[in-house]
């Protein structure tokens, strides 16, 4: 089985641009950590020919919780009805074992349409257990340097998007998110998407590794700070963040890749006690959540897990689609999931 390719020439700069960040992106973090800690996972769309994916995923649970780097290309080319022309895309997700270590989440894409125009989407976001304050400073310092026109306001779409109403706090410590980019410049903003994906991923890679070096012993009390604040991650994943629920709508033939951003270990007990928090139908949302998580604790994500909370979160968002207008948002609001009917 073969994966197609987009037939636009912007669309073929931008797979190899993502897919460049990607083997750049892994390889950074296998020189971390001092061995090949990721092996590739292909998938398809429509048998290959709507395109698809390689995801390159974490096998050293001696470093990573969960960590996953995926490259995607949509496209409809031999389809007159879709608006959509593509959609190519990275989206990278690292959980570091050590709850020193900060998560970090990164998203590049440029979406092009039939009538001829395109976008970029780029986001990055630090995301501690427990917050080193140097490690914060020195990410947004990273962002505002790659991105210094768009810092201001990227940061603050950012701040919005990644904020989570029923706990009355951030996701993250850093965010920066620009939402349907581009200028009169097309070379300029490609060089941007590049110089972008490379700065979060070089800043990144050094925290990664020092804050590894830094704290060598993490102790129990660590590990349980991780372990609550990796259920507030699932929790903002799937009952706010309008990527992932647009990834789950649009189709089904990669819930394992969409669910990669999840963590593999969480405190069921914890994320329980925020149904009374959200407002109806919300809290049924969680409670479909709750019941396909195993009843253990701590409770293991696991890869059929993964599989029933995606199931669970289609089926919610079919029955209640006027619920998608309380998720998350920036300044606008991509039309993903019309684009792609």
């Amino acid at each position: 089985m073969n994966r197609s390719k987009a037939q636009s020439k912007k669309a073929r700069a931008a797979n190899t641009l993502v897919e460049e960040l990607q083997d750049y992106f892994v390889n950074q973090l296998n020189e971390a950590v001092g061995s090949k800690s990721f092996e590739p996972v292909e998938w398809f769309r429509d048998q290959g020919m709507h395109g698809g994916g390689v995801r390159y995923v974490a096998n050293n649970d001696a470093y990573f919780n969960r960590a996953s780097v995926n490259v995607s290309q949509i496209h409809y080319d031999d389809n007159d009805i879709k608006k959509l022309a593509s959609a190519t895309a990275i989206s990278a997700i690292i959980h570091p074992k050590n709850p020193f270590v900060p998560s970090v989440h990164m998203h590049i894409s440029w979406t092009e349409m039939k009538q001829g125009y395109g976008y970029w989407r780029m986001m990055a976001d630090l995301n501690p257990a427990i917050e080193t304050p140097d490690a914060t400073a020195i990410f947004s310092a990273s962002l505002k340097k790659v991105a210094p026109k768009q810092y201001k306001l990227a940061s603050a779409q950012g701040d919005r998007y990644f904020y989570i109403p029923a706990l009355e706090r951030h996701r993250g410590v850093s965010h920066f998110y620009l939402e349907e980019y581009g200028t009169d410049d097309a070379l300029a903003d490609f060089d941007l998407a590049k110089s972008f994906g490379e700065a979060v991923i070089d800043c990144y890679a050094d925290i990664f590794s020092k804050a590894n070096s830094a704290h060598l012993n993490p102790m129990d009390k660590d590990y349980a700070r991780q372990r609550a604040y990796h259920t507030l991650y699932l929790f903002q994943v799937l009952t706010l963040d309008r990527g992932t629920t647009s990834g789950l709508l649009v189709h089904d033939q990669n819930d394992a890749g969409i669910m990669g951003s999840l963590p593999a270990i969480i405190d069921k007990a914890l994320l329980s006690s925020w149904v009374s928090r959200l407002i109806a139908p919300q809290d049924q949302l969680l409670e479909a959540i709750l019941n396909v998580l195993p009843d253990e604790n701590p409770c293991i994500v696991s890869e059929e897990v993964k599989l029933a909370l995606a199931s669970a979160v289609r089926r919610h968002y079919k029955s209640n689609p006027k619920a998608l207008c309380m998720q998350a948002k920036g300044n606008s609001i991509p039309a993903t999931v019309i684009n792609h009917q």
